[in-house]
């Protein structure tokens, strides 16, 4: 099947044209939570709590955060073709998993990078070659300074390549500002990896 990308800045409405594209699929959804909860954090709580009463109630949810990542690879290669599979987000699961090595970052940071530039590159080759529709949202970053933290230029360069390799093959590809969805397909020129 083939993979739809959707991209854009906090509170563009690439959640909502995610899920809106998901409904018009006609499959059985599957959402994917990719967001770890975070002990002692009310807002975060309630952020989470408020996506899972926005998610219309047939469709089932995986929370993935705690899973293995071989076990979420898992999940897209096991996958039908009558399914719908809504990844949220590639950035929130990219930074649960810098979050949980942030001890071993400080001490070797090359072996974390590796590490997760692996990962990710094996995430979104399943996400490509599942045979459900899957629809993908990202957060769109990077286009700032360059951080001064490790960990944030860890995250930004690592969802940027991640990004590229899902959008790069995906069927439709597109940017959500301001709360409209621009067609990269479309108006775009793709870009070689």
């Amino acid at each position: 099947m083939a993979v739809i990308f959707v991209t854009g800045p906090v509170r563009s409405g690439k959640s909502d044209y995610a899920m809106r594209l998901a409904r018009e699929e006609g499959r059985r959804v599957v959402y994917v939570a990719t967001a770890a909860p975070e002990p002692g954090d009310s807002e975060w709580a309630a952020r989470l709590q408020r996506h899972a009463r926005e998610r219309p109630p047939d469709w089932r949810t995986v929370e993935t955060a705690a899973k293995p990542h071989a076990e979420l690879c898992a999940l897209f290669a096991r996958a039908s073709a009558d399914e719908c599979l809504l990844v949220d987000a590639l950035g929130t699961w990219l930074g649960a998993r810098i979050g949980a090595c942030a001890d071993e970052l400080a001490r070797d940071y090359v072996g974390v990078e590796t590490r997760l530039e692996r990962e990710s590159a094996e995430l979104a080759g399943a996400i490509v070659a599942s045979p459900a529709r899957v629809i993908v949202v990202s957060e769109q970053v990077g286009w700032d300074v360059v951080p001064i933290v490790p960990s944030a230029r860890l995250f930004r360069d690592l969802l940027g390549r991640m990004e590229r390799r899902v959008s790069l093959q995906a069927e439709h590809a597109y940017l959500v500002v301001a709360g409209y969805a621009v067609d990269l397909r479309r108006i775009g020129v793709p870009v070689a990896e």
